[in-house]
């Protein structure tokens, strides 16, 4: 296990893709990006789902860059799905069953790749016998979030084929996630989203860290405003833990490339800041006796430097 790590010191890390995984019955195979440091074993393992968003790469296993390899700093092993909403696939998958979201195959997407991994090691040179597969973790940026909230229990009421949580996963954060539906999907895109009308949080009952920017304002979507990321962690039960980050808009200071234009709040130091908290919440998650989360919660969110804030449930 590699013990909890700042970035103070620059850590070697090792990006591997495209590692392939044959699915029947899927239109494509599954495609992954593996983020590890250079060093280390019993690595702890993040599942990060891609949101959708306007760039071709950024929604596949080539964006989010600077989360994951701050995440493979950090000590994690880092394991990225190119899902099919991505919009590499757009061309090749017109009109298929479930697009433009496929909300049901992004987090089974997840579940093969846990039934995998040790297929994966194996595959990733220098990689064997280094995963931790009694410690993983999700997390999701957008409609990825959703998909993340969906693998730690939330569901669709009208779809009874939409309870897919894992017990493999044992904690999750979310960034930037949908909200609920209802009459709060009011805006002017609402249309785009009706299968989330149905969503219910009271399902997602794993410990989950759910992130937001506090100019995140959803108009297309709802008259909420930037609230209505938080209904993840409002809506479900405890133990839930919110992080509200100062200035930060839908892109949270640009985790989903470099130099992205779609990214409006593109703020290296957030992003940095951001990488350390997640990162502390997850191995303290997974390593109850680290108390990694509350030192960067005294270093990150208190004070007049404070990027952010918390509470908990």
């Amino acid at each position: 296990m590699i013990t909890s790590r700042t970035l103070d010191r620059p850590v070697a890390v090792l990006s591997y893709s495209p590692v392939v995984l044959p699915v029947p019955g899927r239109p494509i195979d599954l495609h992954l990006r593996v983020s590890v440091p250079q060093a280390g074993a019993e690595l702890p393992v993040i599942l990060l789902s891609h949101g959708h968003g306007p760039s071709n790469n950024l929604s596949s296993l080539n964006g989010y860059a600077p989360l994951a390899s701050l995440w493979a700093q950090l000590g994690f092993a880092v394991v990225q799905p190119t899902h099919l909403s991505s919009r590499t696939l757009s061309s090749v998958l017109e009109g298929e069953p479930g697009g433009p979201f496929f909300l049901r195959s992004r987090p089974e997407d997840m579940t093969r790749i846990l039934d995998a991994l040790e297929e994966i090691e194996k595959t990733v040179p220098g990689l064997a016998g280094r995963l931790d597969h009694d410690r993983v973790a999700v997390a999701g940026h957008s409609l990825g979030g959703f998909s993340a909230g969906q693998l730690l229990g939330v569901r669709l009421t009208d779809d009874p084929g939409s309870d897919v949580r894992d017990p493999r996963i044992k904690a999750g954060v979310l960034l930037a996630a949908p909200g609920r539906g209802g009459d709060a999907l009011n805006g002017p895109a609402a249309h785009l989203v009706a299968d989330f009308h149905s969503v219910d949080f009271s399902t997602m009952t794993a410990p989950t860290l759910v992130v937001t920017g506090d100019k995140d304002d959803p108009a297309h979507f709802t008259d909420m405003g930037p609230a209505w990321h938080a209904d993840p962690y409002h809506l479900a039960p405890s133990p839930k833990t919110l992080l509200t980050l100062y200035g930060a808009e839908h892109g949270l200071g640009g985790i989903a490339g470099y130099d992205a234009a779609e990214t409006t709040d593109e703020n290296p130091a957030t992003v940095t800041a951001l990488a350390r908290l997640t990162a502390a919440y997850l191995r303290s998650e997974l390593y109850p006796d680290d108390n990694a989360w509350e030192a960067a919660q005294a270093e990150l969110t208190t004070g007049p430097d404070a990027v952010g804030r918390v509470e908990a449930k």
